[in-house]
């Protein structure tokens, strides 16, 4: 859409070559594919994506070495996995972006989402974090991709 909007990304910076746990997030064009959000906590976003309410057992499996990687999931699960329905409300709105999902690669990356940044402004596990009246806007404007610039 053109506009520059400040991110919070992961602890170790964009990087190129992404793989699982580098706590970094990958650089390039990625595609919003659908929208999950608490519907205990927050109104539903306005978009033209997909949207859906989250539930207590929704999860993504980051465990690639099983079938699921990359994947939603329902809980409980016997691989690892990342638990969507959190505490710290940072997923209070999650959109999950095309990465590593076509199919997905072992150790390339999972679980690489666009979301609600914490209130202390912390780092990322590798996700791109927004404030929420960004977020909502951009997803009320048409957004159906975005860019992350590689390092310079």
């Amino acid at each position: 859409m053109g506009d520059s909007i400040p991110a919070i990304i992961g602890a170790a910076g964009v990087r190129l070559h992404k793989q699982e746990g580098d706590h970094a997030t990958p650089a390039g064009l990625l595609p919003l594919t659908r929208v999950l959000y608490r519907a205990d906590r927050v109104a539903a976003p306005v978009s033209h994506l997909p949207v859906e309410p989250l539930a207590p057992n929704d999860g993504w499996c980051d465990d690639p070495t099983h079938a699921d990687y990359n994947r939603p999931i329902t809980l409980p699960h016997p691989a690892r996995h990342e638990r969507l329905w959190r505490d710290d409300g940072v997923y209070n709105i999650v959109i999950v972006l095309a990465y590593n999902d076509s199919p997905p690669v072992p150790d390339r990356g999972s679980a690489i989402f666009l979301h609600l940044q914490s209130p202390d402004r912390r780092p990322t596990e590798g996700c791109i974090a927004l404030d929420e009246a960004d977020l909502r806007r951009l997803l009320a404007a048409g957004l159906s991709e975005i860019e992350v610039p590689p390092p310079v």
